[in-house]
This record gives structure tokens, sequence and C-alpha cells, in this order.
């Protein structure tokens, strides 16, 4: 029989006040995808997005409530206040490019002596083969039936349609790559609770301010739910880093690398990095939580068939159509980097031909 584990009421801490250099990013409202012209009129708002000097945007209108997203974050505070021996049992293993499950504090050096600051909680889908892999941690166990809704709304009821509008974008059939990133087939997609330790930490002061180096995701979108410590920044194309701002009732939303790599560069994956937040909120944790999309894993990374990519100048990054799966890419990405100083890496082979860079 499961325990049942209460939780704790889950409060955001106040926003900054110091007046820092946003980014601009354009919103999609959901409200609008059945509307009768809505999804023609969203993918036009969404090719202007993923356009937009940095290629993040919002999205409003989910259809999750404020009170199921902060019963989410009250989850991830609980695993993570729980003894260092409970979490530790979970541990991904990321040795052999899996990374579902605990990653600890202090396994990757971020610069030369100073090891990352966060940990993370990364939970598999839940369908049959992930959930005979491996026992969920206590809480997530005690808030089974909550936490599998949560994902699956998400897969199901806001995934789906971005994944659609990227398709109408390109001329080919809307359930193109809906076809390609099911619920119920294995891929890496995950629902991630992570915690970034408060500036003031020891954790946290022997980094240099850059708690995460400027990177791309790897699968097809992360969506980063709303939470007030200013910390994330993107990487804007004119080489300057840009703060994204908390915006109440959205959701964060970037491309990345696979849809990149199949659109050869029509839907860009964002660069973006994790700092230190301003002054005012230097003595709180960063807790955040994320929804990661990654295609499944019988995948062949290759280019689409578009009309829309015939006519561009466009070209496929070299060893793209090498007939590698979306579980070979990433499995490699996950292996990418480890037991190196991620200060002193620029750039790196993950696969034949294929390459990933990192900016500082």
């Amino acid at each position: 029989m499961t325990e049942t584990i209460q939780l704790s009421p889950f409060r955001h801490v106040p926003e900054t006040k110091h007046e820092l250099d946003w980014a601009e990013l354009a919103t999609l409202d959901l409200a609008a995808f059945d509307e009768p012209g809505g999804k023609a009129r969203l993918a036009k708002q969404l090719h202007h997005a993923v356009q937009n000097p940095t290629g993040f945007f919002y999205i409003t209108n989910t259809g999750l409530t404020q009170e199921q997203i902060d019963r989410q974050f009250a989850i991830g505070k609980s695993f993570f206040d729980s003894p260092h021996d409970d979490k530790i049992k979970h541990r991904a293993d990321l040795e052999h490019g899996n990374n579902f499950g605990y990653t600890p504090l202090g396994i990757r050096e971020i610069s030369p002596g100073a090891f990352n600051n966060w940990e993370v909680l990364n939970l598999p889908k839940f369908t049959p083969a992930y959930e005979a892999d491996r026992p969920q941690p206590g809480i997530i166990a005690a808030h089974r039936q909550e936490v599998e809704h949560f994902a699956r709304h998400i897969h199901d009821h806001i995934v789906k349609k971005l994944l659609i509008l990227c398709a109408i974008m390109l001329e080919v059939p809307e359930d193109y790559f809906v076809q390609t990133h099911r619920y119920d087939e294995r891929s890496n997609c995950h629902l991630r609770y992570m915690k970034y330790h408060a500036a003031n930490s020891p954790q946290s002061s022997r980094l240099d301010g850059t708690w995460f180096k400027g990177h791309t995701d790897f699968g097809s979108l992360t969506l980063v739910f709303r939470q007030p410590v200013a910390a994330l920044q993107v990487l804007s194309r004119d080489g300057s880093w840009k703060w994204v701002k908390s915006m109440p009732g959205s959701i964060t939303v970037n491309i990345g690398d696979t849809l990149e790599l199949v659109t050869k560069g029509f839907l860009p994956s964002s660069i973006h990095r994790v700092v230190a937040p301003p002054p005012d909120q230097r003595d709180v944790d960063r807790l955040c939580l994320m929804y990661f999309v990654r295609p499944e894993d019988q995948m062949e990374l290759k280019s689409v068939s578009s009309p829309v990519l015939e006519k561009s100048a466009l070209q496929a990054q070299p060893g793209l159509d090498a007939g590698f799966t979306a579980a070979e890419w990433v499995k490699a990405r996950v292996l990418s980097g480890r037991g190196k100083v991620q200060s002193e890496q620029k750039q790196e082979e993950v696969l034949p031909g294929m390459q990933i860079k990192y900016h500082v």
C-alpha cells in the first residue's frame, strides 16, 4: 500500500525589483487553437516567434490552473527536502546515457574546481515500459495519479498543439510530428523537477555567477513553468544575453536541437544559460518545473520532406541523414561532456558528423 505523504502549500517568492535587460518574447494564446482559422493564425505567430532574436516564446491558456502547477512545485520541493540517502536511491544511470531519475549535487564540473549547484529529478512517461524499470520516489508514488494527470495533460493538450503548429508552418500533414511523439511509445520525454541552491549557499558561492553554461536543449521542445527567481537568460542574435521574465499565467517555450536538425534550421533551437539571480533574490533557492519533449526512440533523424524547406536554401547538418535514431542522439547528448570542465568546452562531436556548440 502506498504511504500517504502530505504536502505543504507552495509559496512563490517575490519577483525581483531590479530593472533587468528583459527579452521581448511573443505570446501565443492557445485558446485560439480550436477557433475557425485559429491554427493558421497561431502557426503564423509561432513562425514569427521562433525567428525573433531569441527564439523563446510564451504560451497561455494551456488548460492547467495555477493550483495544479503549484501542487507540482510542492511535490518537487518535498522531494528535494528529503534526506540525501533517500534521494540517492533513485540516482540516474548517467554513466550509461540514461538521465531518468535523480542527479545529485556536485557531479558536473562547471568551472575548474567548482561543481554544479543544482539537483534534478527526471520522471519518464507513466507507461508500463518505464514503470517496470525502476520504482518511483515515495513522494511521486504517493501522488502518482496527480503527477501522471499533469504530465499527460501537458503532452496531450499542449505539446500536441505546438507540434501541429510546427507542421502547419512546414506545409506538411498536421499530424506529421504528432506521429513521432506519441505518449505511449518509448522516448526520452520527461517531467523535470530541478532545484538550484541559493546564490549565498556553499554550493553556489564557488561558481563565478554562471550556474549552467550556454547551451541548446537536445529534444524537440522544452516547456518551462513560471517561477519568479530571475536567472534564465537567452542569447540574442546580436550576441547579447537577455533575461527571461516570468510572466503570470504563462509557460515559456523554446525549440530544441531535434526540430532544428530535421528542419535544416528552419525551426532554430535557442541558446540559453542560467546565472546567479539579482541581489534581492540571492538568498532563495530556485525551484524549477519543466517538461522536455523528445521524439520516439526509433524515429530516424532525417530531413523533413517539406515544400517550405525545398524552396529554401537551408542545408542539413553533415551526418543528419546517416540513419541515427532519436534514442542514439539522446544517449550521445547525455554522455556528452562527462568528465570535462564545462567552461573549457567550445564544441563537441557527439555522433559522427553531428556537432554541438557550447556558449559561455
